[in-house]
């Protein structure tokens, strides 16, 4: 992202904030996170609640939004929320 401009980087930031709540609302999840590693092109979603469900209910849920998304990472990876702070 080292040669975007500030609009550019206010829209990727509102695409991501745009995914992030559609996975918290399809996962009823009271709260969630994200972070990106840069350096492994990696998106990290953390979603409260995630745990009660099965990967394949993960899957069917999750897949669908992922496939549209126009953010371009090599991988995006749902977790249970994490309640410790590092």
């Amino acid at each position: 992202m080292s040669d975007t401009t500030e609009q550019e980087y206010q829209e990727w930031m509102k695409d991501l904030n745009y995914l992030v709540d559609t996975l918290k609302l399809s996962f009823e999840s009271a709260d969630a996170r994200f972070t990106v590693d840069e350096l492994n092109d990696t998106l990290y979603i953390e979603l409260e609640g995630l745990e009660g469900y099965s990967e394949e209910e993960i899957e069917e849920i999750a897949t669908p939004l992922l496939e549209i998304t126009e953010l371009e990472f090599e991988d995006i990876i749902l977790l249970p929320l994490s309640t410790h702070s590092d």
